[in-house]
């Protein structure tokens, strides 16, 4: 992948999270707070834990922290990755998410 192309899909990956929190927040769903500086977005949820995701262009990757640890995702056969395991990462997301939400959230490609 080219580093324009990279910047392209990791873009699209923030913006789709930062309107699926917006819809979220219109719909009364749940009160997540949202800052985006450059290629990193901050995801404070209502009991005062972080998600933080960001970019590494120079790898090519998505790094995602959560509650339960960091990790790294690479984009393959049109998914973000899991360096480690494999898992999606909008299926990671979604997860570690409801978890420290305390609720049902579902994060997804658009």
């Amino acid at each position: 992948m080219s580093d324009s192309e990279y910047h392209q899909r990791t873009d699209a990956v923030l913006a789709g999270i930062e309107a699926t929190i917006d819809g979220w927040l219109q719909d009364d769903v749940i009160d997540i707070d949202i800052h985006r500086t450059g290629g990193l977005l901050e995801l404070s949820l209502p009991d005062g834990s972080k998600i933080i995701i960001n970019t590494q262009p120079p790898l090519h990757e998505l790094w995602l922290a959560a509650r339960s640890g960091g990790h790294h995702y690479r984009y393959s056969d049109g998914r973000w990755l899991d360096t480690r395991d494999d898992s999606e990462f909008f299926a990671s997301l979604s997860a570690f998410a409801s978890e420290q939400a305390g609720q049902a959230l579902h994060f997804s490609a658009r």
